[in-house]
């Protein structure tokens, strides 16, 4: 077919010109018409054997109902039809010949990416084939033959992005299979990376209906048991080299759907009519207290020593103490984190208990109280409930060395706020001011990044209410001292030339370029491309790229567009491909979405920016090209910044010196200028 591509790109030329197609001019034409033509034209029998593709970028088929989308000056080639081609690799892929089955799935793993294609070949129940090369995968197989089980997962993948097979109507022994290859050590990097990204959309399309089916509630807990060990605390988060943004997505992402079994139970209220609910609550109850045997007891001397034990527990409605678990968030997983404290720790819990028991009622630290507002907190920071966004790769390296990383968090921190309570010498009015604190103590500290939770527990108990008071006392002198009249007046001064500075970082920035991804509706795509700016800044470059692919040269990237031709810069939901996805893009997305439209707004060039500081310093530098001012929030750090070392730098002969709030006053003038020394005069 490479011979009629050239013969086809020979047509081209010499009957519709160097920038033409055989459809211009004869889009009314039915598109098998045409196609005919050119056979005819080159006699080539069985015109219903071929179709039209693009020969650059996504070489995608020509179909009726994308004919029109074809600009002038795309070339085309003549190349074996859909469903012929389905046919060729579905029994290309049972070959006996290993090489030809290896071809096969290479090229399969190629022209999956086209829709038409995908639906020929799925129709021929092509899936389910390499669903079943999965399964019968051995490790003596994937030992000898992980390229071709690379080219499997990957056409496999491809083809499931379509959406015209469900995500959940895979079998457990697949899934598992799936999560072997990511656990299994010697497994190809290739292999883990489509790995986890197929179980990433497994677990986000059960997701979606984890609250209407426990079927698929079940499905994501087997899945994140699969990939919760100790493989990849440390052969990926302790490895040597860095984690890749890729494999830091999906660990965010199987943080994320793992951590939200928990809003279910954060969701649901206690109901003060559950026996088994109520049966916890009075455990939680004889743990703190050694009460005599209730058994002989009145029905009313029962309910008074309960409801004084309540009490001494933190229960704000100590009659009934369910009542203090209606509220949602936290709601049950306030009694979960309680009782699993009770249970795993019942030393450290009775000691708390015991402890504040003894103080005067306004110094005691209520237990219950602090408990549930330190779940809704720890619910909060850990973001159980928010599903895991396209794009996020925030993620916490403790989480893979915990099973129950919630419960445990919630053993430490609940000591670390009755220490903090003794440390303040707090009293039931101060209640919010010590949460505001411990709040402040866990997001420090996990902003550290600590990869154990005996680290974190170091980390949090080091970071005491002193500590708070310093780093606060610090950063409000740093505020104090530039705001100052006069150091305000000096940073206006100052401005100009560090923005220019800044002006220029950015066009530096655009020049050595940046690698973006495709992001359809359904998915995080490996589809890469590369944009850079010309070294004279009058030209915008790009093209589709390989993964492998480092700091791409100008004459690699195929398309252009001059910058005078640019006419504006589009963000959020304004770019035209957030408003073809309307209500398909979650706010994250809509976040790092950018366009820029040229010839007289005809056209566009869309983004999506890995990060948002890279949707910072493109929309900066863009926005310097047209001359505008630059207003992203990296831009007002940065410029914070540099007025802050410079103001430092300026002012450091001035330490320990008071600035006053106005310049000194200017004396009035003398009532007459008759002075003067007289230098013929001798001392005495």
């Amino acid at each position: 077919m490479e011979v009629v591509w050239l013969l086809f790109a020979d047509i081209v030329q010499k009957r519709w010109g160097a920038l033409g197609f055989p459809l211009l001019g004869k889009q009314k034409k039915p598109l098998s018409a045409v196609i005919k033509e050119v056979c005819d034209g080159w006699n080539l029998p069985g015109p219903e054997n071929y179709a039209l593709q693009y020969t650059d970028g996504v070489q995608m088929y020509i179909t009726e109902s994308n004919r029109l989308d074809i600009k002038n000056g795309c070339i085309l080639r003549l190349t074996k039809a859909p469903g012929r081609c389905a046919e060729d690799l579905f029994k290309g892929i049972q070959s006996s010949d290993a090489g030809v089955r290896c071809d096969s799935l290479k090229e399969l793993a190629g022209v999956s990416t086209d829709m038409t294609f995908a639906q020929e070949f799925i129709s021929r129940n092509g899936h389910l084939l390499l669903v079943k090369i999965v399964e019968d995968s051995t490790e003596t197989f994937l030992q000898k033959s992980n390229v071709i089980m690379t080219h499997t997962l990957k056409a496999f993948m491809e083809l499931m992005y379509h959406g015209i097979v469900s995500w959940e109507n895979l079998s457990t022994v697949f899934i598992k299979k799936i999560a072997s290859f990511v656990n299994a050590k010697p497994t190809d990097a290739s292999i883990q990376q489509v790995s986890l990204d197929i179980l990433e959309n497994m677990v986000l399309s059960s997701q979606r209906t984890y609250y209407s089916s426990n079927e698929h509630a079940s499905l994501n807990m087997n899945i994140s048991d699969f990939l919760t060990d100790l493989f990849l605390l440390q052969n990926i988060i302790h490895s040597s080299g860095s984690v890749q943004d890729e494999m830091a997505h999906h660990l965010y992402v199987l943080q994320s759907v793992t951590l939200n079994h928990q809003e279910l139970r954060m969701r649901t209220p206690l109901d003060c009519y559950s026996q088994e609910q109520r049966d916890i609550l009075h455990g939680l109850r004889q743990a703190a207290f050694e009460t005599e045997s209730e058994n002989s007891l009145s029905n009313e001397r029962r309910r008074s020593l309960c409801a004084k034990e309540f009490k001494k527990l933190g229960f704000s409605n100590n009659s009934n103490p369910g009542q203090d678990l209606v509220r949602t968030p936290p709601g049950l997983l306030a009694l979960d984190t309680m009782f699993y404290f009770a249970t795993r720790y019942p030393d450290a819990y009775s000691r708390f208990v015991l402890e504040n028991s003894s103080r005067e009622d306004k110094h005691e630290c209520p237990f219950a109280r602090s408990s549930i507002q330190l779940t809704l907190i720890l619910c909060e920071i850990l973001r159980i409930g928010e599903p895991p966004s396209e794009t996020g790769s925030d993620y916490h390296p403790i989480f893979f060395s915990q099973d129950r990383l919630m419960e445990e968090l919630f053993c430490v921190c609940i000591q670390l706020l009755n220490k903090t309570w003794k440390e303040m010498r707090a009293t039931q009015e101060d209640f919010d001011k010590v949460m505001q604190v411990v709040r402040e103590q866990i997001t420090r500290t996990l902003s550290s990044k600590p990869t154990s939770l005996e680290l974190f527990k170091n980390k949090v108990n080091a970071l005491n209410y002193s500590e708070i008071l310093k780093l606060r006392q610090t950063e409000r002198l740093h505020q104090e001292e530039i705001l100052a009249p006069p150091v305000l007046e000096l940073k206006e001064r100052l401005k100009p030339e560090l923005l220019e500075l800044i002006r220029q970082q950015r066009l530096n920035r655009l020049c050595q370029g940046t690698m973006f991804r495709k992001i359809s509706s359904r998915r995080r795509q490996d589809k890469l491309w590369y944009c850079r700016l010309s070294p004279n800044h009058k030209m915008l470059h790009y093209g589709d790229v390989e993964e492998d692919s480092d700091n791409p040269t100008i004459e690699t990237l195929q398309e252009k567009i001059p910058v005078a031709d640019i006419k504006a810069l589009l963000t959020g939901k304004d770019c035209p491909h957030m408003k073809e996805n309307k209500g398909k893009q979650n706010k994250e997305v809509l976040d790092l979405a950018f366009s820029i439209t040229y010839d007289v707004e005809e056209y566009s060039l869309n983004f999506i920016a890995p990060s948002r500081t890279d949707f910072c310093l493109w929309t900066d530098g863009l926005s310097v090209l047209l001359g505008r001012d630059m207003s992203s929030e990296t831009m007002r750090s940065e410029l914070d910044i540099l007025l802050s070392m410079e103001i430092k730098l300026r002012l450091l002969d001035l330490e320990n010196v008071p600035i006053p709030d106005s310049a000194p006053s200017v004396p009035k003038p003398p009532s007459n200028y008759n002075f003067c020394y007289d230098f013929s005069q001798t001392e005495q």
